[in-house]
């Protein structure tokens, strides 16, 4: 339970205040919270209540979304709330291709350079830009970013304190080389967030998400991988699922520490 940390996207019909509540009653020391929620909350009361709570925030997602109108001044705007909140990790998703566009690789290269753009303002506010790779069927509309490599090419252009990458068992799990890049990035491991893959995918691909231990990825041999990389943060249940977010509040959340004390601690 040290490293365990719940993120809210896991139980999407909690309230901030309730959320916060559970998981203190529940001994969780950690919580990933998303912008829109918080923002709706209050982002500078969002925080006063975390940290009275005593609850650490292990990652803020999401900046990025680079092909976006206005998406510099978005990201400014999210690395100052990651700042507000307590938390070292604002985690990127990069955005698909341009509105008629089929250039992979120029959409990649927006993506670096618009990091770029951003590492000074990060470094500024002690904030790390943590790039997440999301699995290539979203490609298209959603993260250019597909591999672990992929981020690390990125990435290893900045100091690690500034730039990092996310591992998320969902999205990699297929990758043949993602345990040599997990190795590879080392102290760029910004977070680990778990789910399992099940199938069929449910309508809506984004919501085929699991608990750990109910689909098919070797959780703990991702574990063991961000372990030997030297990882040494929090391990975040993030699960998207309309059955489980159909379900109480207190029931995700101890449904979720069984799942990672079963099958990922």
């Amino acid at each position: 339970m040290a490293r365990f940390s719940f993120n809210q996207a896991t139980a999407t019909g909690w309230g901030l205040e309730e959320l916060v509540a559970g998981c203190v009653a529940a001994g969780v020391p950690g919580v990933g919270l998303w912008r829109e929620p918080v923002r709706e909350y209050g982002v500078e009361r969002a925080a006063r209540l975390v940290r009275e709570a005593g609850l650490a925030v292990t990652s803020l997602c999401r900046g990025g979304f680079f092909t976006a109108d206005g998406w510099r001044d978005e990201n400014l705007r999210a690395i100052e709330e990651a700042a507000t909140l307590g938390t070292r990790e604002l985690v990127l998703v990069s955005g698909g291709l341009p509105a008629g566009s089929r250039d992979v690789d120029a959409a990649r290269d927006r993506v670096a350079d618009a990091i770029g753009e951003l590492v000074p303002h990060a470094e500024a506010a002690g904030v790390r830009l943590a790039i997440e790779p999301l699995h290539p069927m979203f490609c298209a509309d959603r993260c250019v970013i597909s591999t672990l490599g992929q981020a690390l090419d990125i990435a290893e252009r900045y100091d690690p304190g500034a730039v990092g990458v996310v591992v998320d068992t969902y999205h990699l799990w297929w990758d043949d080389t993602v345990f040599r890049q997990i190795a590879r990035a080392g102290d760029r491991i910004a977070a680990f967030q778990v789910a399992d893959w099940i199938t069929p995918l449910p309508e809506g691909v984004l919501l085929g998400r699991a608990l750990p231990g109910e689909g098919c990825i070797d959780m703990r041999r991702f574990r063991d991988a961000v372990d030997a990389a030297g990882y040494r943060g929090a391990i975040e249940v993030e699960v998207f699922h309309a059955d489980l977010w159909a379900r109480p509040g207190p029931e995700i959340l101890a449904a979720a520490i069984t799942a990672h004390l079963t099958h990922v601690a």
